[in-house]
């Protein structure tokens, strides 16, 4: 929606080409697209997930019309994270936030919550929803468990423990079964009017070009003679699932560093400003792990920064002065303007602001592959707290087209992620 808003509202209205690639199951996306072109001011941002709802429902009815719009919405968000084919057993971090446990759980609660209700569909609904929602959920869910049963495999190999050779098992069980969920989709779904629709290979990825064929990704065995016996915890957790608003703090009092780091979604704001030709939009889910915010009208004028200028405040304490970095996360975006790049500014308190430029070199064409592979923009400044306790964050709209995702404030205690804290 939002790229979509962005094109129309700074005029491209004469055609819109769309790349479909793939047709299968592109269904919703593509009558999302011509709905949205066809009348553009009758779909807002607030009105996406309805959309979808009304969709499933001139499908399927209205009976779970709701739950399956829920399941493909966090689907398109979890995948939205990274392709499917750019994953490896190395995107989410094993050790640190329980991250990689954590992803994996989130995409088999949807594969089970889909699978529920294909089991209460009539039969002459049932194909239909498998090649829409639980093939892709059931399919990318199975793929993230094979890699997470290959890091776990590499992990406990490190140690010398036998466990390494159960989860070379698993990983290979899992590799198996995702050719098992393609045959079936060729060869049961409509007595095969799709076969050969979701063939496309999608393990094995070294960079852009597709492999001719899905690669086992590598597992060791440990000799069970010289296995030793295990000399530390594990650094995930099998069932935990931290929520996105863990160690949320009561209404008006600062935010407070966990561990080391001050994580904030974007719309976790203490406190908004608008101006008299921009405000402030909250776009729902839109963003890696939650929701998203940027200003309206998407075409205002641009606004050099001036103490009146729009912001976004947000509280915190803390406990040492000193230099840290402060990490701001942004959808990815090109330089439409074709100049230095879309301009925001932040400042702490009352000092002079940084200005940054989010997009100026997405001409290096390494720099927008990362882009678009991540799915994200991560742009990193230092600050100077020189005084402990209180301060506020102000992030500063200069110009539109900027859609703000969430904010980490490194204090020491940052640890390598893809996703990186979860915030609150």
């Amino acid at each position: 929606w939002e790229q979509m808003h962005l094109a129309y509202e700074y005029n491209a209205r004469q055609i819109w080409i769309v790349n479909v690639g793939d047709l299968k199951p592109m269904e919703l996306p593509i009558s999302f697209f011509l709905d949205y072109a066809w009348n553009p001011d009758r779909i807002d941002q607030n009105q996406v997930q309805p959309y979808t709802e009304q969709w499933y429902a001139s499908q399927f009815g209205e009976q779970y019309a709701k739950g399956m719009a829920e399941i493909t919405a966090h689907y398109l968000k979890i995948n939205g994270r990274r392709k499917p084919e750019l994953l490896d057993a190395k995107t989410y971090s094993l050790e640190n936030y329980n991250e990689a446990q954590r992803v994996t759980n989130e995409y088999n609660d949807l594969f089970h919550r889909a699978e529920n209700i294909y089991t209460h569909l009539p039969v002459d609904q049932k194909d239909a929803y498998v090649q829409l929602i639980l093939h892709p959920v059931k399919a990318c869910a199975n793929l993230q468990s094979l890699y997470l049963a290959v890091a776990k495999n590499q992990w406990y190999y490190k140690q010398h423990s036998i466990k390494a050779n159960a989860y070379a098992d698993l990983a290979k069980e899992l590799y198996t079964q995702d050719s098992l969920i393609t045959k079936s989709y060729n060869e049961d779904l409509a007595q095969g009017k799709w076969s050969h629709m979701m063939d496309q290979t999608h393990i094995g990825y070294t960079y852009w070009q597709q492999p001719l064929r899905n690669r086992m990704p590598a597992v060791n065995y440990i000799n069970p003679d010289s296995a030793k016996p295990l000399i530390m915890k594990e650094p995930w957790s099998e069932t935990e699932m931290p929520s996105l608003n863990s160690g949320s703090i009561k209404k008006n009092q600062p935010y407070e560093a966990i561990n080391g780091v001050i994580s904030l979604a974007a719309t976790s704001f203490t406190k908004s400003i608008d101006a008299s030709t921009a405000h402030w939009t909250i776009l729902p889910d839109l963003g890696r792990t939650g929701d998203a915010i940027t200003t309206m009208p998407a075409t205002s004028k641009d606004i050099p920064w001036t103490t009146a200028s729009p912001r976004l405040e947000y509280n915190i304490k803390i406990k040492d002065t000193g230099t840290y970095n402060l990490h701001l996360y942004f959808s990815p975006s090109l330089n439409f303007h074709n100049d230095g790049g879309l301009l925001c500014a932040v400042s702490i308190d009352n000092l002079s602001p940084q200005i940054i430029s989010l997009n100026a070199d997405d001409n290096n064409v390494r720099t927008w592959e990362e882009w678009m592979a991540s799915n994200i923009i991560i742009k990193s400044n230092r600050f100077s707290f020189n005084k402990k306790g209180n301060h506020t964050i102000k992030y500063w709209m200069m110009q539109p087209g900027i859609v703000l995702q969430k904010l980490v404030l490194d204090l020491g205690g940052m640890k390598e992620s893809y996703l990186g804290p979860i915030e609150r």
